[in-house]
């Protein structure tokens, strides 16, 4: 029976995994990639990377022992737990690791580490010397999911929970030129959908108005101070939201609409009412809400940059107020293999940023 695998990695975790440790100091945790760690898993995923599973991190005195305990987990986990395999298999050609039943020691998915590795690889770099501007923007808003979300189910070395909390937002001017650059990506194609429209190009402006209905989504999370996922969970985090009540059926009749008109209305519904949250965040002085026309066209839109341009007069931080309105790195590129890369990211960060 299908169970959540957060719920599944803490019982495998205290009944398994713990009492085969012999009191070695460690930080116990379900973090890092997988569906489980943002809550949204279903029997679906129990067909790969799914399962028993967690990161055990050591204190650097005890790295030397890594070996030693993954060996010591082979050979003495139990073959199931719960009623799911322990042992993980690898299809040939493919990395993904698959449960799979075993007559010999298991090839476990605990993962085990140390913060001084496990930091640098998931995230680039270790925040816990602090992080400066250009560091915040260089990590993946999915990577900073992955590591504030998820359960630590023990803290024994006391800096798991501690890190944790300090990546749990942005800092105040980071998220301000956040939100700004987000808005800026908005006001760079809200009048595409009628001027494609205006032309006969319904395929064209049904295809702005995703990318506008994606963007929407984003910054309706950033709104509300939560971490964008990756696409496949955009919609089941935008769905948590406060405003996705409302705003949920006007993005999909925006998306279904065969015409761009209806198509423009239901969009700056949309916008409207996410000019309304940005105004009640007092992030930034509030501006009119209000959709106008594009400047003499005859195109609906919210004339974004505004809402840019009021945050980015508030910023304070000498670090971001020369920046150009790229933003973070999942706002200027989103190729999976870059995102996915801490050296790529990094170095693409650092240029898009460049005086």
């Amino acid at each position: 029976m299908f169970v959540p695998g957060l719920q599944l990695s803490r019982a495998f975790y205290a009944e398994a995994v713990r009492p085969l440790l012999d009191g070695v100091p460690h930080s116990a945790a379900r973090i890092g990639s997988g569906s489980e760690v943002l809550g949204y898993d279903t029997p679906r995923s129990t067909d790969h990377e799914w399962g028993p599973r967690l990161t055990l991190l050591l204190s650097p005195a005890d790295s030397g022992r890594t070996t030693e305990l993954d060996r010591r987990l082979a050979e003495r986990l139990p073959r199931s737990f719960a009623g799911w395999s322990t042992h993980f298999e690898t299809v040939e050609g493919d990395h993904i690791g698959r449960m799979a039943p075993t007559d010999g020691p298991v090839r476990h998915r605990v993962g085990i580490s140390t913060l001084d590795a496990w930091l640098p690889h998931h995230l680039g770099l270790d925040p816990r010397a602090g992080l400066s501007a250009l560091d915040w923007l260089a990590v993946p808003t999915q990577a900073l999911a992955e590591v504030t979300g998820g359960a630590v189910f023990h803290d024994g070395l006391g800096e798991l929970e501690p890190l944790r909390e300090s990546l749990r937002w942005y800092p105040p001017d980071v998220w301000r030129y956040v939100l700004a650059c987000q808005w800026q990506r908005i006001s760079q194609e809200e009048a595409f959908v009628g001027r494609c429209g205006e032309v006969g190009d319904e395929l064209g402006s049904a295809v702005v108005a995703a990318r506008l209905v994606r963007d929407l989504m984003r910054l309706a999370l950033l709104l509300h101070r939560r971490y964008p996922p990756y696409g496949k969970w955009l919609g089941s985090a935008f769905a948590g939201l406060p405003v996705a009540g409302a705003l949920d059926p006007v993005l999909r009749a925006a998306l279904a609409a065969t015409d761009w008109r209806e198509r423009e209305q239901h969009l700056a519904t949309a916008y409207e009412a996410l000019a309304a949250e940005q105004n009640g965040t007092g992030l930034a002085e509030p501006l009119d809400p209000s959709t106008r026309p594009y400047f003499g066209r005859p195109f609906r839109v919210l004339m974004a940059a505004r809402f840019a341009d009021a945050l980015l007069a508030t910023l304070t931080d000498p670090a971001l107020t020369p920046l150009p309105r790229v933003g973070a790195i999942d706002q200027h590129t989103d190729n999976t293999d870059l995102l996915t890369d801490p050296h790529r990211r990094r170095a693409v960060t650092r240029a898009a940023h460049a005086d």
